[in-house]
């Protein structure tokens, strides 16, 4: 049997360096992990241990390391982002780390901006979102506090600006690149864009500099001049006025 063009250039899994180098690089790149774990970290509840994001993050580079190939024209740094990064996110999706009451609260207030939004013809205000939920406004930002994080890594994995750092497009054979996948991804983003014209202004400024220009959430407070506590409130509020105008156009599944 013939050898693969991968094995005549020599790139056999893992056999590209030497264990030295291997290991340098490892090294090398564990600030990278733990640069990825703590902007993960930051969109979580307290609750998660940092150390086991960042574990699982090494876990996920020393998989990039064995298993890339210079051939791809990629850089190893970016690939190695790739898994890192989707070895912790598989690592918390199979934790149920988000408590029940988390979720709860969680679908109460979309089902409320979605009532609201029905009844006035346009988005809601939080004072109106408040009072669909029979709440104060202090106690519906607790309640945005305590949803932070809570269906993270669906309608934020889809944000238009992570587009462009997609390594799908490096891996052959892949069902993501189906034309029946890229037409619904090509539509899915058409309606997150609409759907982002339609939140308000200082919202949308938090998700462009939380997930287009990656800044922590006490950065982003510095820049819009508000307190860290208020930004993670404007996120979640974004984030949840997103999923409810997207999922009655494009129902999704919802865990929990």
């Amino acid at each position: 049997m013939s050898a693969s063009p991968r094995q005549q250039r020599g790139y056999d899994e893992g056999a590209w360096t030497s264990p030295e180098e291997r290991e340098r690089l490892i090294l090398e790149h564990l600030p990278q992990v733990r640069l990825i774990a703590r902007r993960i970290h930051d969109r979580l509840p307290e609750s998660v241990n940092l150390d086991d994001l960042v574990s699982t993050g090494i876990v996920g580079l020393i998989s990039a390391i064995d298993r890339f190939d210079p051939a791809h024209n990629v850089k190893l740094k970016t690939y190695a982002e790739y898994k890192i990064r989707g070895a912790i996110l598989d690592s918390l999706r199979g934790l149920d780390w988000a408590p029940r009451q988390q979720r709860r609260r969680t679908k109460q207030i979309e089902a409320a901006i979605a009532c609201a939004e029905q009844r006035l013809h346009r988005a809601p205000t939080e004072d109106e979102i408040a009072a669909e939920l029979g709440l104060s406004l202090e106690e519906y930002h607790e309640w945005l506090i305590d949803v932070r994080g809570v269906n993270m890594g669906s309608l934020e994995g889809a944000s238009p600006e992570e587009d462009g750092r997609d390594l799908l497009k490096y891996i052959s054979d892949d069902e993501e690149h189906w034309p029946s996948r890229l037409l619904e991804r090509s539509e899915l983003l058409r309606l997150l864009a609409s759907a982002l014209d339609r939140i308000p202004e200082v919202e949308r400024l938090v998700l462009s500099l939380y997930f287009h220009e990656e800044l922590t959430l006490r950065e982003i407070s510095k820049v819009v001049k508000l307190h860290e506590s208020r930004i993670s409130q404007l996120k979640s509020q974004a984030i949840m006025r997103l999923r409810t105008y997207i999922e009655k156009r494009w129902p999704m599944e919802r865990g929990g």
